[in-house]
């Protein structure tokens, strides 16, 4: 089996990576994987690591397959504790068989021959059951590496009394959204339309992506970083203009205080993504019927560009000793229709199975939302992502490298768009750093 470093490969680009680093430290799979014979009757018992509360669906599954039981473990959704623990185990050689993995973190993992190769056991039959943008997210080398889980299609939550209220019309371009602003800013005694959270890099990222912004790409066997390009300025100098102008509240989203702001009015909208729904209704549940949904507001009038904040894959890690019953058990919870319906309501995300939305717990009036039949507005969302954005190897350190950058803009010692020329300079510090091939776009 070839390493997983001579598979990192994107639109023909082989990355060789002779020096491999994770979370700062010098990781790698202890141990590959191999499929142990079992005999008839015996019963296989598969471990699962994942941060959303899925355990119902894992009872489920463990009902209905008494020859292979899953034992869910719950891990914290961040690099410093998830993956963190995920990098040890590999490295340890004792890693679980199933796990958790976002999009953005699957090309790290690649560097660390972390993935069982899901080609070798079948993967590539059910190709057909799965969202193509969301399955060539674990596609390397031609060769599949995880099972698509759920994505975050965009989209514009928003108080329809409020907006009433204040005399807003839902704004269908970003210009008419900063109108918006202004107007609760004079009005809304206090209130401002929507929050800007220096935290979260990875929804600016989204408000790239929507933009056409292509944060990475490869060249050959290059890494070529283009985070400061025209279109992401043109969207930083729009937030930064939100921000001077006192048209939001700056303060991290899903925070307490976000929350609370959110209980009372205060802040009027979110761009966020389909999973916010979940966040909405179970932190702010006093404004049960006050909320909408929109598409999200386009740069020209006219256009239908959306973009993804989220997404994960389950992953089937370097080391199992069960890969086919581990892949049977990820691909029964990404498309058994009982099993979404359960992952639904843990707040699992848009899933990636195609054919299941019909039917499904999603697709019905919401009474949260006043009754309307809110995830349409996400269908047309999620077919309208762009799906030629790519993440790079390092894409934690450039999420990390970005909220710094951030940090330092809201407190007055940068601005948002030189947080974008530090933050693609450091970039490609770190993929050199760890012994790739890269460059600068300009």
């Amino acid at each position: 089996m070839p390493a997983r470093r001579s598979l990192l490969r994107w639109g023909g680009a082989a990355l060789a990576a002779p020096a491999l680093s994770a979370c700062g430290q010098t990781v790698g799979a202890a141990r590959t994987t191999r499929q142990e014979p079992t005999r008839r009757g015996q019963k296989v018992t598969l471990t699962f690591w994942t941060w959303v509360p899925m355990q119902k669906t894992v009872d489920l599954w463990n009902r209905t397959h008494p020859d292979v039981q899953v034992r869910m473990q719950t891990i914290p959704q961040n690099v410093q504790g998830g993956y963190q623990k995920m990098y040890a185990a590999l490295a340890a050689g004792n890693p679980p068989d199933l796990a958790q993995v976002e999009y953005h973190e699957l090309p790290a993992f690649m560097l660390v021959n972390g993935l069982t190769d899901l080609s070798a056991y079948g993967a590539d039959a059910l190709r057909g059951r799965y969202a193509p943008w969301q399955w060539e997210q674990g596609v390397f080398g031609g060769r599949v590496h995880t099972i698509p889980q759920a994505s975050g299609p965009m989209g514009l939550f928003y108080r329809r009394d409020l907006f009433g209220k204040f005399g807003i019309e839902t704004p269908a371009t970003w210009a008419e959204f900063e109108h918006a602003a202004r107007v609760v800013k004079s009005r809304g005694n206090g209130a401002r339309l929507c929050a800007f959270a220096p935290n979260q890099p990875t929804w600016f990222a989204a408000m790239c992506w929507q933009r056409g912004a292509r944060w990475v790409r490869t060249q050959g066997d290059t890494w070529i970083v283009d985070m400061n390009d025209d279109r992401s300025r043109e969207v930083a100098e729009y937030w930064e203009r939100m921000v001077r102008d006192d048209l939001v509240i700056v303060e991290p989203d899903m925070s307490n205080a976000w929350y609370r702001q959110v209980q009372t009015g205060q802040i009027v909208a979110w761009v966020g993504p389909q999973w916010g729904d979940a966040l909405l209704r179970g932190n702010a549940p006093g404004t049960t019927g006050k909320w909408r949904v929109a598409p999200l507001p386009q740069w020209k009038a006219g256009q239908n560009a959306s973009a993804n904040w989220g997404g994960s894959s389950t992953a089937v890690l370097q080391g199992s000793r069960h890969p086919r019953e581990a892949l049977r058990f990820a691909h029964w919870l990404n498309t058994d229709r009982r099993a979404i319906d359960r992952n639904v309501a843990a707040g699992y995300g848009w899933p990636a199975a195609t054919g299941v939305f019909r039917g499904s717990a999603l697709d019905r009036p919401d009474p949260f939302f006043g009754g309307q039949r809110y995830n349409d507005v996400f269908i047309a969302s999620d077919r309208a992502i762009d799906t030629s954005w790519k993440w790079s190897p390092t894409t934690d350190a450039d999420f990390a490298h970005l909220g710094d950058a951030f940090g330092a803009a809201m407190a007055g010692d940068a601005t948002l768009t030189s947080s974008l020329a530090d933050a693609q300079k450091r970039t490609v510090d770190d993929l050199l750093a760890k012994g790739l091939k890269a460059r600068s776009a300009r």
